[in-house]
């Protein structure tokens, strides 16, 4: 079973995506929630957090995303952009929510409406972004899960 968070990535994904597309509005955006079935759901507060500041912050979170890349952002695939969006909002400006929490819901968004191997792709971007946006806790993290 999806936790609600899952749900609301999974529809700002599709948010995102329709964005990219056709250049909805946020509004149109939040709308889209409503008539989704899926809308449900999800945490309709979260859903509406992230797509607010995925369009406020989007030349911020794209900048911080250029040195992780091995291409410029706008040649990554649309659902895999919306992807990288979503994960580096949350690594940067949530950080209520765990790094890893963040790296395995974006892997798979990924696995299920990216390309073949986008979430291996997803999974090396973001794992970089963590190692400069969030170092204490990803370096935590290793050094407990090291000595397992």
């Amino acid at each position: 079973m999806k936790s609600s968070r899952h749900k609301a990535r999974e529809l700002a994904l599709r948010a995102l995506y329709q964005e990219h597309l056709n250049g909805s509005n946020p509004d149109e955006l939040m709308e889209m929630l409503k008539t989704d079935p899926e809308g449900q759901k999800a945490d309709v507060g979260y859903f509406e957090m992230l797509i607010r500041a995925i369009i406020q912050n989007q030349a911020s979170l794209e900048r911080a995303l250029e040195p992780c890349l091995d291409r410029g952002i706008s040649l990554v695939s649309p659902v895999e952009r919306a992807i990288l969006l979503i994960g580096a909002e949350e690594l940067i400006n949530n950080v209520e929510v765990p790094y890893r929490v963040i790296l395995n819901e974006a892997i798979e968004l990924a696995k299920r409406y990216g390309g073949t191997d986008g979430h291996r792709f997803v999974n090396g971007v973001l794992d970089k972004l963590a190692l400069v946006s969030r170092s204490v806790e990803v370096a935590h993290w290793k050094k407990t899960h090291a000595e397992r």
